[in-house]
């Protein structure tokens, strides 16, 4: 199923491409873990660097009340410059319509990298809500603000030109990292992020994201919220400021994560990539220990 396939076709309407058949689940995956809530967000379909992939096999374990779409899902500023959609992001995009076919309530928050669809906030698509920001009460009472993030990010606010050129070296540095991943495949070896790696131990970046997240949590305190859920800045957190929690559910860019709200209101970070080596460590033969000549195993 290329681009030409029923996800960009106006012919056989959303519901012929939902009844296509699936591939098999993946060998070794779990049953379904069920979730009152789920957010992603930073998916940026549409670029190489996007872990299609690893996000169709993790939507597939889950099933959830109400998803959360926060921000950046389609990566618009890089389908500017060059066309790059594979099968595997039209799986993306299946998959979150058949949730939403099903019964679960999807949430579109517009980010800066899909801002063209901003004009279109208010509306539903397919059963996906598009929104620039939502209220989520939690089951056990708070209310949590969500949003995207890129308000809060100086750079992207005042200096546009500024964010396009950042995002043209975050893009090199990706591409750096899919080559590199290309080449750990080949070893055998699990997948290794640099622009996390580099994120967590560059000064610089580290005060940034500090910044950041108190800037965020500030906003919420002045909206009179208990707590916000975002995205933007690719790096998954729980925090507290004060009286506001602050939750960022990650990227399927760099780190592969998600937050998930279960049916008592407790938060926790899903890592989709420890999840996918705990998984295959575990179904991993134990070699036997060698037992001395003549001792009966």
């Amino acid at each position: 199923m290329g681009v030409d396939g029923p996800v960009v076709s106006a012919k056989g309407g959303i519901a012929s491409w939902l009844d296509l058949p699936e591939p098999p689940d993946p060998k070794g995956l779990r049953p379904k873990r069920r979730y009152r809530t789920v957010w992603i967000s930073d998916v940026h379909l549409g670029t190489r660097g996007c872990n299609a992939d690893m996000l169709v096999s993790f939507l597939r374990s889950v099933e959830t009340e109400t998803l959360y779409l926060v921000g950046d899902i389609i990566d618009g500023w890089r389908l500017k410059k060059g066309w790059y959609w594979p099968d595997a992001h039209n799986e993306v995009l299946r998959r979150i319509l058949k949730m939403a076919h099903r019964g679960t309530r999807v949430v579109f928050i517009c980010g800066n990298h899909d801002e063209m669809l901003r004009p279109y906030a208010g509306l539903t698509f397919g059963g996906v809500e598009l929104l620039l920001d939502a209220i989520h009460t939690t089951a056990d009472g708070r209310r949590l603000l969500v949003v995207h993030g890129d308000a809060f990010d100086a750079i992207v606010l005042y200096h546009r030109w500024l964010a396009f050129l950042g995002d043209k070296a975050y893009e090199l540095m990706l591409r750096v990292n899919t080559t590199f991943n290309a080449v750990r495949r080949r070893m055998h070896l699990p997948y290794w992020s640099l622009s996390a790696y580099l994120k967590k131990r560059v000064k610089n970046a580290v005060q940034f994201i500090t910044r950041y997240e108190e800037a965020v949590a500030h906003a919420a305190a002045e909206r009179g919220v208990d707590g916000v859920v975002c995205g933007h800045i690719h790096s998954a957190e729980i925090r507290q400021f004060g009286a506001i929690t602050y939750y960022n559910d990650g990227d399927w860019v760099e780190s592969c994560t998600a937050l998930v709200e279960d049916f008592a209101g407790q938060m926790s970070i899903i890592d989709w990539l420890a999840e996918l080596k705990k998984n295959a460590a575990d179904k991993a033969p134990v070699a036997q220990e060698a037992m001395p000549v003549g001792v009966p195993a």
